[in-house]
């Protein structure tokens, strides 16, 4: 996995006032921490971010902290939006250590077109992420799963899912993708039901009616002879 680079500065004050005076200046505070590292509050350009955080991809940080002369391999651990705004509002960098597993999720991608879909079904993807555990090194971009010979009824599960280096955490039988059948909108047909049941009643009534009326027209020639 390609690394990318990303300088942030070293976050000194807290203030509620002063975080949204720090957003409103373009930059995201976050904290940086991991397995053997003091966790350190720091600032980020939303511009250096904006590749990291808008990706399908999962990448290798090679950070750089002002005033310090080392440099660390670190992931996106988190990132919390503003929700109405939707806008990154912080975010956390969690150090990668040689030899030392670690937990993250990564986004699933769908490749090819499905069967089932041609013969009229529908594509449900379930997970758009999938938890893993894995080495450093073995940190995957995304996960690609090949839709291309699903049919109607069939699906991925994430016990099928089988990459060298890498464990998936995720239950086993939690469906990541599937082709269902067409569904019925059971509102319309209901409302389609009732509209027919309602014709045939006023249907019926009209013909009560025309039945009804010889007979009232007889009497009436009765009265008159009489």
């Amino acid at each position: 996995m390609a690394e990318v680079n990303l300088k942030v500065q070293k976050r000194t004050e807290f203030k509620k006032s002063l975080s949204k005076d720090i957003r409103k200046k373009g930059f995201i505070p976050g904290v940086f921490y991991g397995h053997g590292v003091e966790p350190t509050p720091i600032l980020a350009s939303e511009t250096a971010m904006k590749p990291l955080i808008y990706t399908s991809e999962s990448r290798v940080i090679n950070l750089s902290i002002e005033g310090e002369d080392a440099s660390y391999s670190c992931i996106i651990k988190d990132i919390q939006f503003d929700p109405l705004k939707n806008r990154p509002i912080h975010f956390d960098l969690l150090a990668l250590t040689e030899g030392e597993k670690i937990n993250l999720e990564v986004n699933v991608i769908l490749k090819g077109s499905a069967i089932g879909v041609k013969d009229g079904g529908v594509l449900q993807h379930t997970l758009h992420k999938l938890e893993i555990e894995c080495l450093p090194q073995n940190i995957p971009p995304q996960i690609e799963v090949d839709i291309t010979n699903l049919s109607i009824g069939d699906s991925v599960k994430a016990g099928d899912i089988k990459l060298e280096g890498i464990e998936i955490l995720n239950d086993a039988n939690a469906s990541v993708v599937s082709v269902v059948p067409p569904t019925i909108d059971k509102e319309a047909e209901a409302a389609a039901a009732a509209a027919a049941e309602a014709a045939a009643e006023a249907e019926a009534e009209g013909e009560g009616e025309k039945a009804a009326e010889p007979e009232v027209i007889a009497k009436g020639k009765k009265e008159e002879e009489k």
